[in-house]
């Protein structure tokens, strides 16, 4: 009996740990919903509800195939142990998961399991992520490689009489309600949707409007929750987009950009997924020791409260803040942005902040999110130190204060010219302080303490020693013949992608 554990890989098309699976015996395909998992500070009822949307369409595919997904909740050695008194188990299949420290722990446990008791689990490659890589070198080749390989097809698969299982509520996780309106739909339909559209027709200004909060809402593919819980395969995207791209007449310059841009940001999704995978601590540490205590560990509770619910007094920023509270997206530049203003100008460590961001994001992926955090943060010590100023950023990528005023009905009373600026208005007096609070923090006095004391830890002999062992390991390789280029090239590579097209 081959038993197929469902992680976060919820299809059945290139489900190469299903394929070989059903190649060696019966299947019974398996997800636990596991409450401990859903109680860690990164869980939200967002993600539970796109999850739980997900695997009921999951369970209606495998059905078609001849087996329904089976659902259990509890504690995974607890199912896997009822499970073998039944005989329902003798070898365990799944995917690779680089997920948070509790996933990883949780893993430990299953295999240590799987010895005691004679199961053998197969882990299978999920995507471009390689487990126990010893070096960079050749990564990016072997990315190109294993996306070009066949999609794997979905199996008939032979019914076993076992109990399909209840897939229950965020309530009866005991989930805290969760007002996300504007949330993207799960299952794998709707992501199929949006990469059809994303590659006939949304995607054509995506290089030139992927900033902009209000237009990369459309441009952006917004597949990154369907390739986070995995409805959809980078496989399958990856050689998509490229079938598209060969398809494209050559006067069609704009799509040509649009696509080649978006193909790299495939590469990125992966290539931070492995700085997670190649070194969990960065999940709590922070990457570069030397900025160790350079923040206060206890958060200001005033200025996290404010900077979560969107009441710094900076209309964009706390624009950028409502709206992820009510869809769970937004676009790249707005994420850099968000996080950087914590670090930067609030001077919060990071680890709180993000996790009030993992919570909020839909698409949430460890490997890249909190890889992102740091960066956007300056821990990191191989990234440019970008302090991003919030209220330049309103007028470049929203001009005309649209963005702003969908999100803070509360500034209607503010003329155009001064949306970005509420303070400078001529009635800022009956406005700020009762409808709109006053600014929390000065952003420029602010930024420039901020880089001061950044640049203060960067100077040091022994700070560039650490930052060229980080490098070695964890950079990408622009110039694979020449060591010494690549090192100084990943030491000043610009910030890249949150998942994947979210710039």
């Amino acid at each position: 009996m081959q038993v197929v554990w469902f992680k976060r890989d919820f299809r059945v098309n290139d489900h190469q740990a299903l394929a070989q699976a059903s190649e060696v015996g019966p299947v019974l395909p398996l997800y636990v919903v596991e409450p401990e998992l859903w109680q860690q500070p990164d869980a939200s009822t967002r993600q539970w509800n796109f999850v739980a949307e997900t695997i009921a369409e999951l369970r209606d595919d495998l059905g078609k195939l001849g087996q329904p997904l089976i659902v259990r909740t509890g504690q995974i050695l607890a199912v896997l142990s009822k499970l073998k008194d039944r005989g329902l188990i003798d070898v365990l299949w799944s995917h690779e998961e680089t997920g948070n420290n509790w996933t990883y722990q949780r893993d430990r446990q299953v295999a240590a399991w799987c010895r005691d008791h004679g199961v053998r689990w197969h882990e299978v490659q999920n995507h471009g992520v390689l487990r126990r890589l010893k070096s960079r070198d050749g990564w990016a080749e072997r990315w190109d490689r294993f996306m070009a390989l066949p999609v794997a097809s979905p199996v008939a698969l032979k019914h076993i009489d076992v109990e399909p299982g209840y897939i229950p509520t965020g309530r009866d996780l005991g989930l805290r309600d969760d007002t996300c309106v504007g949330r993207q739909a799960g299952g794998r339909a709707a992501g199929l949707e949006r990469l059809s559209s994303f590659l006939t027709h949304r995607g054509k200004r995506y290089l030139r409007e992927m900033s902009s909060p209000l237009e990369g809402a459309v441009a952006c593919s917004r597949l990154s929750p369907y390739l986070a819980w995995g409805a959809l395969s980078m496989r399958e995207v990856s050689q998509a987009t490229e079938n598209q791209r060969r398809r494209l007449p050559p006067q069609a310059k704009d799509w040509r950009k649009s696509l080649r841009s978006f193909s790299g940001r495939l590469h990125w999704h992966c290539h931070f997924i492995q700085k997670l995978e190649d070194e969990p601590r960065i999940e709590f540490e922070n990457l570069h020791r030397l900025y160790d205590g350079l923040r206060p560990k206890a958060p200001d509770a005033q200025l996290l409260t404010a900077w979560s619910n969107g009441e710094t007094g900076y209309p964009f920023l706390d624009a950028c803040m409502r709206s992820l509270r009510a869809t769970g997206w937004l676009n790249f530049r707005m994420r850099a942005m968000v996080m950087a203003t914590a670090s930067y100008h609030l001077w919060l460590d990071w680890r709180a902040p993000g996790e009030h961001l993992a919570r909020m994001f839909t698409d949430y992926e460890p490997g890249i999110h909190w890889s992102q955090v740091q960066m956007q943060s300056g821990t990191t010590g191989i990234n440019t130190v970008r302090i991003y100023n919030p209220v330049k950023q309103g007028y470049d990528q929203d001009p005309e204060g649209l963005f702003i005023r969908t999100w803070l009905p509360e500034l209607s009373q503010i003329a155009d010219q001064h949306i970005h600026e509420p303070w400078k208005a001529h009635n800022a007096k009956d406005i700020l302080g009762t409808l709109y609070p006053e600014r929390v923090f000065d952003h420029l006095a602010a930024a420039k303490a901020a880089r001061e004391r950044v640049w203060g830890v960067r100077r040091s002999a022994e700070f560039r020693s650490e930052a060229h062992a980080i490098v070695t390991k964890h950079a990408s390789r622009k110039n694979r013949r020449n060591p010494r280029k690549v090192a100084r090239a990943s030491q000043n590579q610009k910030q890249l992608s949150l998942p994947l097209e979210d710039q």
